[in-house]
């Protein structure tokens, strides 16, 4: 009598998460810098996974109205907006100014930028920042973070440090890295526990970190924030090897030595 087992259980007999990772293994991440060059300042698609950001940034550019003006520093205009199809099964065409996720999403996006654009060296003028959501399969705000982060380099804009974004939560008592939808979904009734955290790799410096369910001590807490930075630095190196990739690119286009080609065949 033969005995077959399902891919769940043979997942979990191999102490593998539902998409056939370790628990500490981030997504795979796809980076493409310039994918819009020549209708915006800079531009970059991430692709975590599944999900799927594209980021266009304009700027700096004069204020739209004189008293939104600041003396001191630019101001950055941040809007988060999803594709129809972004969402899998929910297809319901979403605005990017009432929709709540949506919004929330801008908002940390905006706190996360402010933190990291030298904003001081462009008074009196503003830098726009527009992510689209093109598909949705869990750290969709940690991938609009990544694909911010690379086109403000794509557009020259001076920064701190890279700013980089991942995720982190709980399954029972293992801590995993970079969850997907699947493991952001609510289980038993209760809310799963999830961690988006933003930092600057190279300055150790956390700039958002938000959970919003329940953690049994604070011990729990440290536990889950130390595996989402570890999930930061993995995503930093793979987010600094494509700059460097494509800073290399363009100087030797520059040099008649090489063409640009798209990275997303």
């Amino acid at each position: 009598m033969t005995t077959s087992l399902r891919r769940a259980d043979l997942l979990s007999l191999s102490n593998l998460r539902n998409d056939g990772r370790k628990p500490e293994e981030i997504r795979r991440l796809r980076v493409q810098l310039g994918p819009l060059a020549g209708e915006a300042g800079g531009s970059a698609l991430v692709e975590m996974g599944l999900t799927m950001a594209l980021a266009v940034v304009k700027g700096p550019m004069e204020c739209l109205r004189r008293s939104d003006e600041l003396p001191d520093r630019a101001i950055l205009d941040v809007k988060v907006s999803a594709a129809p199809f972004g969402f899998g099964t929910d297809r319901r065409v979403t605005n990017a100014n009432t929709d709540r996720r949506l919004v929330e999403a801008a908002h940390w996006l905006q706190k996360a930028m402010e933190a990291t654009v030298l904003l001081q060296l462009h008074p009196k003028s503003r830098i726009q920042i527009h992510v689209l959501v093109l598909a949705d399969d869990g750290g969709r705000l940690c991938a609009a973070i990544n694909a911010a982060t690379c086109a403000l380099l794509d557009a020259g804009i001076p920064m701190k440090d890279f700013c980089v974004a991942c995720t982190a939560g709980l399954d029972e008592d293992t801590t995993l890295v970079d969850l997907n939808r699947r493991e952001e979904s609510s289980s038993n009734g209760q809310p799963a526990v999830v961690l988006p955290c933003a930092m600057l790799p190279q300055r150790g410096t956390v700039v958002l970190a938000q959970c919003e369910a329940r953690l049994p001590s604070t011990d729990t807490l440290h536990r889950v924030q130390a595996a989402a930075m570890d999930g930061c630095r993995a995503v930093f190196e793979i987010l600094q090897a494509a700059v460097r990739e494509r800073a290399t690119t363009l100087l030797s286009a520059r040099k008649g030595h090489a063409s640009i080609e798209n990275a997303f065949p």
